[in-house]
């Protein structure tokens, strides 16, 4: 999307404000920002990844009941924080793609 507005004139790039903000941001200094915006936002995105995962990894001793009462192999699944990274890759990155593809 961001390359898509390079090609549009100022004056058509809308009136919301933070439209605005973002664009006067990535094109800030002829346009020589956008990389640096990027790189900052999929680090932004990484960083989210993790703390999400840390924080919905589950540790369920050895001989407790599961989680919803899963086999122990999805338990084990469930213990290494692969549930947060997979919460974190649906929602926080392809639904808002789909969105954005759907406008």
């Amino acid at each position: 999307a961001f390359f898509a507005v390079t090609k549009i004139k100022k004056e058509d790039r809308g009136k919301s404000k933070f439209a605005l903000k973002t664009c006067d941001l990535l094109f800030k200094g002829k346009g020589r920002n956008l990389p640096g915006f990027m790189v900052g936002r999929q680090l932004s995105v990484v960083t989210c990844f993790f703390v999400v995962a840390r924080v919905t990894t589950v540790s369920i001793a050895e001989g407790e009941e599961n989680l919803w009462g899963v086999s122990d192999t999805l338990q084990n699944f469930f213990n290494i924080g692969f549930l947060g990274a997979i919460i974190t890759t649906i929602l926080a990155s392809i639904s808002w793609q789909l969105v954005a593809s759907a406008f």
